[in-house]
């Protein structure tokens, strides 16, 4: 009989013990009430104690979570519409708070972020034209959107990490009037680089040109240099044959004047036989 009550008040202090006895993961905070009232909050991780029955924890995930939202629709401020897909990254980073807003209840914060956003989301795109909000300024959206949300989700304990705009979808005659202007947009661009490569061609041309020019002449005075030297040599060189043997100068000129002038047999010139011009040719003793 007594190792039966030994027995049984060793299973009860067990169970007891267990009953005391809770763990928290690292990845969650708990919270402590006492008969229904918030005894301990941000309780870490570890192994931690409690009274049985007066006391119950309540455990949180701290991770950062991911709302995927529904589609929210807008109105820009050209009075489009517009639907927008977007995602919240968020946490929870102080559980009383969220206990007291929320109950403790996942969903529920999930609905009011959810809504939160919405009503953010559309004010913004309701400052900004389609164009401004498709191309120019989404990640601003982004980055305001995240911060003025943060303003409201912290009066429940949340903190939104990040703000993802997915995709943007606009109406038929709106998405065609948007990538007209677009494209539009874009040729204007072309044109622009086109115009500055046709201005910085022609002057590189010119510049080319005027090089061009430039070098021609310097190559051309150069020419004319050594021409006029040798010009001036070769009258000197004459110049001393001549004072040299002045009858031979006389013949090897008329010599060449001869080569000069009978080039082709088709050559014909129409002198008088006893022109100077034939000197040579009529007495073979001079």
């Amino acid at each position: 009989m007594k190792v039966k009550i030994v027995i049984g008040l060793l299973v009860a202090a067990i169970i007891l013990l267990m009953m005391s006895v809770y763990t928290v993961d690292e990845r969650e905070k708990a919270i402590v009430f006492r008969f229904g009232k918030i005894e301990q909050a941000d309780v870490g991780p570890g192994l931690h104690f409690k009274m049985p029955i007066a006391n119950t924890v309540m455990k949180f995930d701290t991770r950062i979570l991911t709302l995927d939202a529904q589609p929210a629709p807008v109105l820009t401020e050209e009075k489009k519409n517009m639907t927008v897909d977007f995602f919240v990254k968020w946490r929870i980073v102080d559980v009383s708070q969220f206990f007291v807003a929320t109950r403790g209840d996942e969903v529920r914060a999930r609905s009011r972020l959810a809504s939160i956003m919405r009503e953010v989301i559309y004010n913004e795109f309701g400052k900004r034209t389609i164009q401004e909000a498709v191309s120019g300024e989404r990640s601003e959206i982004m980055e305001i959107a995240r911060l003025k949300a943060n303003e409201v989700a912290s009066e429940f304990g949340i903190e939104t990490v990040d703000v993802r705009i997915i995709r943007i979808d606009l109406q038929a005659e709106v998405s065609e009037s948007v990538y007209r202007r677009m494209r539009a947009e874009r040729a204007r661009v072309a044109q622009d680089f086109r115009a500055r490569g046709q201005e910085a061609a022609e002057r590189i041309r010119a510049e080319a040109d005027r090089e061009s020019t430039v070098i021609e002449a310097e190559a051309y005075r150069d020419a004319e240099k050594l021409r006029g030297e040798g010009d001036a040599r070769a009258a000197e060189i004459y110049a001393r044959a001549y004072n040299r043997d002045p009858e031979f100068y006389s013949f090897y000129r008329s010599l060449t004047a001869y080569r000069e002038s009978f080039r082709s047999p088709d050559d014909v010139l129409v002198l008088e036989p006893d022109s100077e011009f034939f000197q040579y040719f009529g007495n073979a003793q001079r």
